[in-house]
Formats: C-alpha cells, sequence, structure tokens
C-alpha cells in the first residue's frame, strides 16, 4: 500500500472515531502515531515532538487564554446587561425595538470578547423573560438570540481566527481586519430583517408598554452612554490596538484582560468566586483548545509527509470543474461538516487538508479564511445539532425547541446570503486588511 493510500484511510479512521464519540485529541494522536509508525518509522516521533513543541512557542496561540479570560470576566462584570436595558430603553417605542437591542448588545459585546456559547446564554436570561413579557413572537425572538451571539466567532477578537491564523499561514491581524466588515454586514442584515418584518407584521414585534418607557431621552441617552463607554474602552484596548498596529494579538489581549478587571473591580462585580470561575473556565478551555492544535498539528505532519494532502489535491485538480464551483463545493463540505462538528476540528483538520488544493486555485488565503469563518458562524444554527439551540433552550426552557429549530433557519438564509455577497465581492473582506 502506498504512503498517500495509507494517509487517506487515517483519515478515513479519523472522522469515523470522532463521529462514534472517542475524544478528538487523544483520537487524532493515537491515528497519527500508528499509521506513521507502520509508514515512517521512529521518523513519526521526532515528528509528534517537533509539532507539539511549535506549538508551545508560538506567540500568537498565547493570546487565546487572555481573551477567554475576558469574555468568562464579562459575563460577570454586568456590562452587558447593562447595555442591552440602555438600548431598550432608547428604543422603547419603537418597533421590534428588543430584537434591536438584543442584536447591537451582541454586536458590541462579541467585538470585546471572542466567544459564543456564553454570549448566547447571557443573552437569552437577559433577553427573553422582556420579550415574552412584551408578546414578541417565540421564532423571531429565538432567532435573534441565537444568530446574535455567534457573531462572536466571526467578529474579532475571535478565537477561532486567532486558531485559524497559524493553520492557514496568514496573520492573526490580517484575519481580525478582514472579519470586520463580513460580522457588521451580518449583524447589519439581522437588524434590517427584524425590523421590516415588523414593520409589515407589528405583532411580532410591538412597541414597549407605557410604563417601560424611559421617564426622559435624556435619562435613556445617559444609561446608555453609561452602558456604552466601558465596553468601548475594552473594544480599544484590544482589537483597536490590534488593527492600529501598535500591538500584537498577544500583548492586546493581555491589556484588554487587564482592562475587563479594573472595570469590574470599579463596577463592585467582582468576588473571589467569580474569579476563580473565570480563571477555572479560562484554563479548561485554553488547555482543550491547545492540546487540540497539537494534536491537530502532529496528524497534519504526518498526513502531509505520507504526501496525502497534495495527492487528494491533485485527483480534485484533475477533475473538470470550474475554480470557482470547487470553492463552492469546498464551502459546503465545511458547512455540512459544521453540523455535528464544532469549530476546532474543522479548522484543525479539514482546513488544512483542503489548503493545498486553495492554493493551487490561485485563491487568496485570507477571502478564503473569512469564507470559513462565515460558513462555520452558519453552521452553529444549523439543526440537527446547532449548539445554539441548545444554549438557549437551557436557559429558556418553556420555549419549544422546535420553534428555536424554526427561528434559527430564517437567520441561518440571511448568513447564507451574505456569504454568498462575500464570494461574489471578494473586496468585503479584502479592502480593510489592504488599506490598514
Amino acid at each position: 500500500m502506498s504512503n498517500e493510500i495509507a494517509g487517506f484511510i487515517s483519515l478515513i479512521v479519523l472522522f469515523v472515531a470522532i463521529f462514534i464519540g472517542f475524544p478528538i485529541a487523544f483520537t487524532l494522536i493515537g491515528v497519527a502515531l500508528i499509521i506513521g509508525w507502520l509508514a515512517l518509522g521512529n521518523l513519526v516521533l521526532y515528528l509528534m515532538t517537533l509539532q507539539v513543541f511549535s506549538v508551545m512557542r508560538d506567540p500568537t496561540l498565547a493570546s487565546v487564554p487572555f481573551f477567554l479570560f475576558m469574555g468568562y470576566l464579562l459575563e460577570r462584570s454586568g456590562l452587558m446587561e447593562r447595555l442591552f436595558r440602555a438600548i431598550q430603553l432608547l428604543l422603547a417605542r419603537l418597533r421590534g425595538s428588543l430584537y434591536l437591542a438584543v442584536l447591537v448588545t451582541a454586536t458590541i459585546f462579541a467585538a470585546a470578547t471572542g466567544i459564543v456559547g456564553s454570549s448566547v446564554t447571557l443573552l437569552g436570561v437577559m433577553a427573553a423573560p422582556s420579550m415574552k413579557k412584551s408578546g414578541y413572537d417565540v421564532r423571531l425572538s429565538a432567532g435573534a438570540i441565537a444568530a446574535g451571539g455567534t457573531l462572536g466567532i466571526l467578529i474579532p477578537p475571535s478565537v477561532m481566527l486567532i486558531v485559524m491564523g497559524p493553520v492557514v499561514g496568514v496573520p492573526a491581524t490580517d484575519l481580525f481586519t478582514a472579519a470586520v466588515i463580513p460580522g457588521l454586514l451580518l449583524a447589519a442584515t439581522y437588524c434590517v430583517y427584524a425590523l421590516v418584518r415588523c414593520y409589515f407584521n407589528p405583532s411580532l414585534g410591538p412597541a414597549l408598554p407605557r410604563e417601560e418607557w424611559p421617564p426622559t431621552m435624556w435619562f435613556a441617552v445617559r444609561e446608555l452612554i453609561v452602558g456604552v463607554v466601558p465596553v468601548t474602552i475594552v473594544i480599544l484596548a484590544t482589537l483597536g490596538t490590534i488593527m492600529a498596529g501598535i500591538a500584537t494579538p498577544t500583548d492586546a489581549g493581555a491589556v484588554g484582560a487587564f482592562a475587563v478587571l479594573v472595570l469590574t473591580l470599579l463596577y463592585r462585580r467582582l468576588t473571589w468566586k467569580a474569579f476563580g470561575q473565570a480563571m477555572m473556565q479560562t484554563l479548561e478551555t485554553s488547555c482543550m483548545i491547545l492540546v487540540l492544535v497539537a494534536a491537530s498539528n502532529f496528524f497534519g505532519a504526518v498526513f502531509s509527509r505520507l504526501g496525502s494532502a497534495s495527492w487528494i489535491a491533485e485527483l480534485l485538480l484533475d477533475l473538470p470543474i470550474p475554480p470557482m464551483l470547487m470553492l463552492a463545493v469546498i464551502l459546503a463540505v465545511i458547512f455540512v461538516l459544521g453540523w455535528p462538528l464544532e469549530w476546532v476540528p474543522i479548522v484543525l483538520i479539514v482546513v488544512p487538508i483542503l489548503l493545498p488544493l486553495v492554493q493551487k486555485l490561485g485563491f487568496d488565503l485570507v477571502w478564503f479564511s473569512t469564507l470559513v469563518a462565515v460558513c462555520l458562524q452558519t453552521a452553529w444554527l444549523s439543526p440537527p445539532v446547532a449548539l445554539s439551540a441548545y444554549f438557549l433552550k437551557g436557559v429558556v426552557p418553556d420555549w419549544e425547541l422546535s420553534d428555536i429549530y424554526a427561528g434559527m433557519m430564517q437567520f441561518m438564509v440571511l448568513q447564507v446570503l451574505v456569504l454568498a455577497l462575500i464570494v461574489l465581492f471578494p473586496e468585503l473582506a479584502l479592502w480593510l486588511p489592504r488599506v490598514l
């Protein structure tokens, strides 16, 4: 059996084991060790040592714990609730104001955290009671909360983009700047969709009852300023310094984590228990991601050494398919894999396998990475797995799962439309990195 075929078999074994339910990191290491030992001998041990130490020395990946700590600490700071309440007061007279409040709050916090699950949960806790009390449509409410909460996977500082940078060989700063316009375009599309639906059908999202209106407009503006300024400080301390070229993602992450810590202390919301929980969650998630990165690097090194990646790329290039149609097939594969799998194995296993093909087709890697990021965000809303649905169901148990799915599907269609726009107009992703 040739080395290329052996590598292809290892890929099949890997996905079968993952779908059965074996731990992804240990499956990667085990399959790579067995197939690598049979095909390469002792060389596989040197490859494992080299890849693990290369991950440990990567300064960009050191930013992952900082951004995770920011997100977990912001959950406990009370800033998100205050911002949501301020926007709700300001827009109380508008139809669909709670949809807009959810989506704007989610967008701002996506630019300050970079994580998904906690955003969906927190938005559900904050917004669902008000939406039920005001008679808002369950499906549209669930869709807005789930879709808004997933913006953190795309809008910088996204942890997924930090991990994807070394995988595709592109600086994380370029991926950050490339994702800004698509992320804001998605958020704007969500807002317009919700407002248009409420304009033509006021029963979907009526204006709030008069007793929930602010006493004066100045009161609402003051609450908004107090709610927005602290989060703006966090965004400027992280995303602003990265995009301005002042700091690396790791340095900016450290500054952002310190800024969040100071803000939570000033708001007197930080307790030793909350601090300990944030630290433990950061440790657990960071270890999971970094072990997966090391394991996937090892598997990828063995897979490439066997020549399987180039072999698969050559096979696909020989097919009589135009480049853009091939790109559509690649994105469709990633989209479908996003239903049963999280973004980590897709970014760390599937993308490196497809990378030689993408390079030979001549596609810009920054543009391709942005398309993958939007595609994976879409997968968060795709039944039957759709992790966002289970996060939301956990905090709003009286909403039927079928209604949550129906609401998310509406916003998934919007995501696919935005993805198509980025495919047709690459400048949506490439203009800002080139300018900066």
